[in-house]
């Protein structure tokens, strides 16, 4: 494994506060669009009955915290936190224009210090942003706290494929192609080069161990698009558990 990127919270800020203009563009080109399937696949995983809050946390642009809200069922109410301002704005604007603003508001804040009170929430929900936490430790004790008994987790994150075949594809053209494009269209090179370096550092079984000695139960992890992207579910305990 290569050595993890820098992921300080000042770094990872500055970054997509540069790219935010161009990010739900490419984000939608360089995934050829599946990424919009990988987030109602989240969402479901979370069975809605349309009377929860969900807290959606690195929202970005909004895109999962409004596929919340936008849901057949859909959750009653959405909290949205990032700690990137301009990615706020951009998300803030895409709410206004849905006229979602009355059920989704969104909140700078970090992960690892959630802005909500103990057992608040249903469910939260992260679209590939756990990866760029730098104390995963404590957003995942920060995600069991803000959670009501019995509430849900969905987080979507990128892996490094297992199959010999694909995953010479995809060190390709995350190596080669795509900091190639996100350079040219977003006028950003490091962001882009960041990118397979930090989901080259995740690690899915060390991910899965790091929720259940955070107190979660029922932790799985589901493999999607040949590996490239798992959908990592689990639930708070009805009842909290002491963790020593």
């Amino acid at each position: 494994m290569s050595q993890a990127p820098d992921r300080s919270a000042s770094r990872i800020s500055a970054m997509f506060d540069a790219i935010a203009p161009r990010y739900d563009f490419l984000n939608h080109l360089l995934s050829a669009g599946i990424d919009r399937l990988w987030r109602t696949r989240a969402i479901r995983s979370l069975a809605l009955t349309g009377r929860e809050t969900v807290l959606d946390l690195c929202t970005g642009t909004g895109d999962l915290a409004i596929e919340a809200r936008q849901s057949t069922p859909g959750a009653a109410r959405v909290i949205g936190v990032d700690f990137s301002g301009v990615m706020l704005r951009l998300g803030l604007d895409k709410v206004r224009r849905r006229q979602l603003d009355r059920h989704i508001a969104l909140v700078r804040g970090d992960a690892s210090t959630i802005p909500a009170g103990d057992c608040s929430v249903d469910a939260v929900t992260i679209g590939f942003g756990i990866r760029n936490v730098d104390d995963r430790g404590a957003a995942c004790r920060e995600m069991l706290r803000v959670l009501k008994p019995g509430g849900r987790l969905a987080i979507l994150e990128f892996a490094m494929p297992t199959s010999p075949v694909f995953r010479q594809l995809y060190l390709s053209y995350f190596r080669h192609i795509l900091p190639r494009l996100g350079r040219w269209i977003s006028g950003h090179g490091s962001a882009y080069a960041y990118l397979p370096a930090s989901v080259d550092a995740f690690e899915p079984a060390e991910f899965m161990d790091l929720l259940r000695k955070s107190g979660f139960v029922d932790v799985a992890a589901v493999p999607m698009t040949f590996a490239s992207v798992f959908l990592y579910t689990a639930r708070r305990a009805n009842q909290h558990a002491i963790i020593v």
